[in-house]
């Protein structure tokens, strides 16, 4: 049998790699730039720092105690243009309150230095996270070269947030599990990514993270009503039912972006209902694995990647700057030893997808009017989920042979 080895990395892929992070910084730098043709605007109704305005916004406004302007809709959109001095498309504030405690501090910040704080402090966050999560080294650059690290930041988005969250959780779970359930808790502010982690924990019985998730979660949405009262959260959900239909269920503006099982489906021209039921059937396989994999109690590297990849299937509501922890489960991934060519091959391609998909979603969609996100998720899910339960399986044959020997 040939000796195991970590895959390589192509020479080729990092001077790709390095030759992005110029270009992409370069690219951001541009269309930054072009958003002061009109105050603080692009002059076609685009803000500085794209939907950056609505975080700031949002923390500005429970700051000042006008939080009851968030959920307004005409308010809201009101109180942004008066920032931006010009008028701009309609933004709103999809998050749950919890997000204004947590975002709160922005709005000591003006708001264009705001924006870089926001986005050099949330990468910071994520590469820590990485390095953490890659003792062999090339965390530095896959930070900066990953593609929905560009997304995320051109959107003015919270996806590298949302990485160093649930990577960090991943990556503390077994060393500090207290203070892996605190950001696992956090993630409170964008349930539809934390849908599996319950399942995980209590798949894997990590009780004491899965205890302080809870609670962390619960003392957010506590905090919430002392701060904002409970009139808050009846206009946040009577906005999730607008949104609902308008960005998910008929986002044919937004849809290109989506890279969820639901959206592949509807824009199959399947109906809404189907969509759904497509949807919870991947959840429920998504599920299924994930729980599989961490009662089995699977290499660590593999049944973090398992979960991450299985998120990506099991939420209806994924954009492509979401993938920013798209980042964790490629590292994870390439931990996993192989022993010949055509493995190493599969590895290199799935990976690729994974990391490619927030550059090509958007362009694909609106050049195909399909939705191919599943479709570039799907081989590396595969591939993690196959390596987790061998991996298993050679424990137990081991262990099995060890106790022969004994006897």
């Amino acid at each position: 049998m040939p000796a195991m080895r970590a895959p390589a990395v192509p020479g080729l892929a990092d001077t790709v790699a390095r030759s992005f992070v110029a270009a992409a910084a370069f690219g951001y730098a541009f269309d930054l730039f072009q958003q002061t043709r009109d105050h603080l605007t692009d002059g076609a109704h685009r803000p500085f720092g794209d939907d950056f305005i609505n975080y700031w916004s949002g923390a500005f406004l429970s700051l000042s105690g006008r939080a009851g302007e968030v959920y307004n809709f005409d308010a809201f959109h009101a109180f942004e243009q008066s920032v931006t001095g010009a008028p701009i498309q309609f933004y709103h504030y999809s998050y749950p309150p919890v997000l204004l405690l947590m975002s709160a501090p922005l709005a000591l910040v003006p708001y264009v230095p705001a924006l870089f704080v926001w986005l050099t402090t949330s990468w910071f966050a994520f590469w820590r996270v990485l390095h953490a999560a890659m003792p062999q080294g090339g965390a530095l650059l896959l930070a900066l070269a990953t593609p929905a690290v560009l997304i995320d930041a051109i959107g003015g988005q919270n996806g590298a947030w949302t990485a160093a969250l649930f990577g960090g959780g991943l990556v503390l779970l077994e060393r500090r599990p207290h203070l892996a359930g605190v950001l696992f808790g956090l993630l409170i502010y964008k349930p539809q990514i934390g849908l599996l982690i319950p399942i995980a924990l209590v798949a894997g019985r990590h009780w004491r993270a899965f205890a302080v998730a809870t609670a962390m979660a619960g003392g957010l949405l506590l905090a919430s009503v002392l701060a904002f009262g409970l009139d808050i959260w009846t206009h946040y959900f009577a906005n999730v039912t607008v949104l609902r239909h308008v960005i998910l269920e008929d986002g044919t503006g937004v849809w290109h972006r989506m890279v969820s099982v639901f959206v592949a489906t509807r824009r199959l021209g399947a109906p809404v209902e189907v969509a759904y039921a497509m949807q919870a059937l991947a959840a429920a396989a998504a599920a299924i694995a994930v729980a599989l994999v961490w009662r089995r109690d699977a290499p660590a590297h593999l049944r973090n990647a398992v979960l991450l990849l299985g998120t990506c299937l099991a939420t209806p509501y994924l954009q492509d700057y979401d993938l920013v922890f798209g980042a964790f489960a490629v590292a994870w991934l390439w931990q996993e030893p192989i022993d010949d060519d055509r493995s190493e091959r599969a590895v290199q391609i799935a990976c690729a997808l994974v990391l490619l998909l927030p550059l090509v979603a958007a362009a694909l969609g609106r050049l195909t009017g399909l939705a191919v996100g599943p479709l570039f998720i799907l081989p590396a899910f595969a591939l993690a989920l196959r390596a987790a339960l061998a991996a298993r399986e050679t424990k137990t044959v081991l262990l099995s042979g060890a106790g022969l020997t004994r006897l």
